[in-house]
């Protein structure tokens, strides 16, 4: 029985198509001259986009349908009802296929969420035209759909479509909801890329409305991370005091976000303006009394003294990416497909209070086409060296203090430098690259930029934007300890 419908369905289907084809068809003649499979030329008739329309009328007009399918919600408050045909259901989706081989009856009812109720006209219309508008608030529900029905291609697309609409305007945020929902759907590709969006272009995402609604399992991811891209710790500390007093978390959720804050990167006197004025501080200080003990040490003490007692290779030591101009400056080059740039910028030597009066003056090199040494000839014919910039190089980045001191001694200092990009408008970090001296060392600095084409998505304005970060860093003196 199920065959028989299937069979005069196809017949229905192709006598309805053939019908409304007409002078319309015509008029989408399309002929290219290809080659065929003996070497000769030959003419290619398409009417592609006229099937498309007719199967989209299809779908609109119900002609030949011989399926109605019943949208309900668990709460039965709305139903949808499609007219739709069973062949392009079974062609479109393994589990429509599935479904329709053992229905008795011409009404399909189904049990969609009503956020996927809403978009699931949407739906059925990719099915038979192959393409589908959304906005923001759809991606979820749709992808949803895609998956549940094994369409793999709009499921590819829509997480494809979310990847590269993270830096998008809208009015309640949208990131952390993607993440939230591929974390629940085991989409691997799409939960990292929101994540690392989050922790490179944190600023926006702590100023967003959708800062205070993330779940405390994201809260604790973005915490214990040492790359996050913001002002300062201070910056964080602020947002997790809104985000613990818009949800009142349970005690050890509120303990465990506290001592994930990094209050020796803090200045002193800010640590005392908080322990003052925080009410949240003041509720949680016994659980983060040992933290800010720890930290008023390391300001008050040089790290090298701090290394004799206590372990300065924790997370409470490590700077993160600070855009702060006390630890980094913005480096905007101007045509950098063209000749090597140089800029100077100062840091502070340390986080740490005993080392705030101290600065150390950084020349950053650019070098838009330079080779390896073990991939450059050392001498021409004439016996003259090789320049060490030629063309078919690779952009590189040095970094080196201006001048050497005893200061440094057990400071070990980490490069980072963030590629800025122009995403939806937004200016938002692209790569971020770390490194001790020179971007050599990471191998894929600005590897796949073409700093030659002005369109080059890693240029704005034709510019290359970059901010580097010195970070200092106490490794060397725990190997010195033990």
């Amino acid at each position: 029985m199920v065959k028989q419908d299937v069979q005069i369905h196809v017949g229905m289907l192709f006598l309805a198509l053939h019908l409304h084809s007409g002078a319309a068809a015509a008029a989408m003649l399309k002929v290219d001259m290809v080659q065929d499979g003996n070497g000769g030329s030959g003419d290619t008739i398409s009417h592609s986009l006229t099937l498309v329309q007719r199967l989209e009328a299809l779908l609109v007009q119900g002609n030949g349908s011989d399926l109605s399918l019943r949208v309900e919600t668990p709460s039965a408050d709305e139903v949808k009802v499609i007219q739709a045909h069973s062949l392009v259901l079974s062609l479109q989706s393994p589990v429509f296929e599935e479904i329709l081989q053992s229905r008795n009856s011409s009404t399909l009812v189904l049990k969609e969420s009503t956020d996927c109720a809403a978009v699931f006209d949407k739906f059925i219309r990719y099915l038979y035209c192959g393409e589908i508008s959304l906005r923001l608030d759809q991606a979820t529900p749709l992808h949803k759909l895609a998956t549940k029905y094994q369409v793999t291609g709009l499921q590819q697309g829509i997480t494809h479509y979310m990847t590269h609409n993270l830096a998008r305007d809208s009015s309640t945020g949208h990131v952390a909801g993607w993440y939230e929902y591929a974390l629940q759907a085991a989409d691997v590709s799409l939960r990292d890329s929101c994540l690392q969006f989050m922790a490179w272009n944190l600023s926006s995402v702590l100023q967003s409305g959708e800062w205070v609604t993330i779940s405390s399992q994201l809260l604790m991811s973005l915490l214990q991370r040492s790359d996050l891209i913001l002002q300062s710790e201070m910056e964080l500390f602020a947002a997790l005091e809104a985000w613990i007093i818009q949800n009142e978390p349970d005690g050890l959720t509120a303990e465990n976000a506290l001592r994930a804050v990094r209050y020796a990167m803090m200045p002193p006197r800010e640590l005392f303006r908080l322990q003052t004025q925080s009410s949240i501080l003041a509720r949680y200080q016994e659980s983060v009394r040992d933290l800010l003990y720890l930290s008023y040490q390391f300001h008050s003490a040089s790290p090298l003294h701090m290394a004799k007692y206590f372990d300065v290779n924790c997370s409470l030591f490590m700077p993160r990416n600070y855009l702060s101009p006390v630890w980094g400056a913005p480096w905007i080059i101007n045509n950098p497909s063209r000749d090597d740039r140089s800029t100077s910028f100062q840091t502070q030597l340390g986080p740490s209070g005993h080392d705030s009066s101290k600065r150390v003056t950084w020349n950053a090199l650019f070098s838009p086409r330079w080779l390896p040494l073990s991939m450059r000839p050392m001498y021409t014919e004439a016996g003259a060296m090789q320049p060490t910039r030629v063309d078919g190089g690779r952009p590189r980045i040095i970094i080196t203090p201006a001048t050497s001191s005893a200061d440094f001694a057990g400071v070990n200092f980490q490069k980072t430098v963030l590629v800025m990009a122009q995403q939806q408008g937004k200016v938002v970090v692209k790569n971020v690259y770390n490194f001790h001296q020179s971007t050599e060392e990471n191998g894929d600095f600005l590897a796949e930029a073409d700093l030659y084409r002005r369109t080059s998505e890693y240029l704005i304005d034709s510019s290359l934007y970059l901010h580097i970060v010195v970070k200092p860093l106490y490794q060397t003196l725990m190997t010195g300890k033990k």
